[in-house]
């Protein structure tokens, strides 16, 4: 079995355009592969400092990926000193409340990007999961979990992790398979090179447990 890290920011456009290939990875290798995904937590100035310069860049995003629709940069807001985003926040709270799959990230991301909702205030993120949840979710709950010291350092544990890997661009997608071999993809969102590794790192544990299989376990001396 491989394991499959995905890292990511909710309010990212980069990462609102690599979830079908996240979605894809998962149907490919399900069964194959591990997967896991966490919070990479944005940096003050990694975050645009206006809603025009948002635009631009949904803009140069959307027509890089050849996007039919653009994405709505109305609801933007600059992250004031010392306050982060609700939307990550929300999205790991879930976890503790039974929520660990990608379903209310994404309500999240598509709320945002799409509706033009602005889920980095905790209110509106917490009511955006919520209906995602069916109601499943109680709300009350869902916001102490979400302003908890514990969601806090989770993500300031995984965000420690993207960075030491040496990478600073999300979405990130970290590889690593049962004989040790490891890749890392940052930056990228299109599946065919990350795709194109994980089938290549596959094909080279097959061969070890094959050669194993022959000839066992290497001489003790």
């Amino acid at each position: 079995m491989m394991k499959i890290t995905y890292f990511l920011e909710v309010s990212s456009s980069w990462c609102f355009w690599a979830e079908p290939t996240w979605a894809d990875l998962k149907h490919r290798y399900g069964g194959r592969a591990d997967f896991d995904w966490k919070i990479a937590r944005m940096r003050p100035e990694d975050w645009p400092v206006s809603r025009e310069q948002c635009a631009w860049f949904y803009r140069r995003s959307g027509t890089i990926l050849r996007s039919p629709f653009m994405l709505d940069a109305s609801p933007y807001e600059p992250p004031k000193a010392g306050e982060y985003p609700a939307a990550s926040l929300v999205a790991e709270a879930a976890r503790d409340l039974g929520f660990a799959g990608d379903e209310i990230r994404l309500a999240l991301s598509h709320a945002e990007k799409r509706e033009g909702r602005p889920v980095r205030r905790m209110d509106v993120a917490v009511e955006v999961a919520v209906a995602a949840s069916d109601g499943r979710l109680d709300a009350e709950k869902l916001l102490v979990a979400a302003r908890s010291d514990a969601v806090a350092a989770r993500i300031d544990a995984s965000t420690r992790e993207f960075f030491s890997h040496q990478i600073t661009q999300r979405p990130a997608f970290f590889l690593e398979d049962a004989i040790g071999d490891k890749a890392v993809f940052s930056g990228l969102t299109r599946i065919e090179p990350i795709a194109a590794t994980i089938d290549a790192m596959l094909a080279d544990c097959a061969a070890y447990a094959s050669f194993r299989a022959h000839f066992g376990d290497p001489p003790a001396v």
